[in-house]
């Protein structure tokens, strides 16, 4: 599945990166992250062939930061939104800085809720038009699944990315839009270091590019993946209930929604 142009946040480092390099040249790309060194050398790094990629300097923590994302995507027309940007801080809820608290809440929850809501009308028009399906990939994790002590902020953010991506493919299961939740496991990336942890703790880790190809190849052919296949193997029952329940809900809801 090829698109046009792609949206990519926090498109500087880890998944994010993996998924810009992983897009065919085909794909336009409208990068942003919050630095503008890394962002000038990712593009001059996968700016050929005419490529169109635009990088747009950008904090998703504030409402300006947002506005200028959202503006800059509208323009470039995009297909595909990655809401990949996301922050975690180790530690206990009492003991974490309220502001890192605020910012996780703002980067991991409140951004992915406004671009997709800004954006997606926009995208569904123009596949409609077009005649060819658009895709919205929301970064949940494993750590969604589960209450996590000392990681508590984080994991409650990534579960309501998770059920934010489940309803909204529910939502749009009628409409050219193909609705993924990635979850991956523990990743190779910046994240671990930014979050107080080392990511030597984890007897398995995975590469971002795995990971990123993972979500590409699962858009549009499931509702959830989940990137590290030891995961995969534990949650297989729950994601199988879950797959039933997602679709009972979903007729539940439907009539709710013609009734009312």
């Amino acid at each position: 599945m090829e698109h046009r142009c792609a949206l990519i946040t926090g498109a500087t480092y880890g998944i994010g990166k993996a998924f810009a390099e992983a897009l065919p040249v085909t794909t336009g790309l409208v990068l942003t992250g919050r630095t503008e060194a890394k962002l000038a050398a990712l593009r001059e790094s996968l700016a050929h062939d005419g490529r169109q990629i635009e990088i747009v300097l950008a904090d998703l923590a504030t409402e300006a930061g947002r506005d200028r994302v959202i503006a800059a995507a509208e323009a470039a027309e995009i297909d595909l939104l990655i809401n990949n940007a996301g922050l975690g801080r180790f530690g206990a809820v009492v003991d974490n800085p309220l502001a890192a608290e605020r910012e996780m809440t703002e980067v991991n929850v409140v951004a992915p809720v406004v671009l997709t809501r800004a954006l997606l009308p926009g995208m569904a028009s123009r596949a409609d038009v077009s005649g060819r399906r658009a895709g919205i990939i929301v970064v949940s994790s494993v750590a969604a699944f589960q209450p996590l002590p000392f990681f508590a902020t984080y994991a409650a953010t990534k579960a309501f990315d998770l059920l934010f991506a489940e309803a909204l493919a529910g939502e749009l299961a009628e409409a050219p839009i193909d609705v993924l939740a990635l979850c991956p496991g523990a990743t190779r990336t910046e994240f671990f270091r930014r979050a107080g942890l080392s990511d030597g703790i984890f007897p398995h880790i995975m590469d971002p590019e795995i990971v990123a190809r993972r979500g590409l190849d699962a858009l549009g052919r499931r509702t959830i993946e989940i990137s590290d296949p030891i995961r995969r193997a534990m949650l297989a029952p729950a994601l199988t209930f879950r797959a039933v329940k997602r679709v009972a809900i979903r007729l539940v809801m439907k009539r709710v929604r013609d009734r009312s």
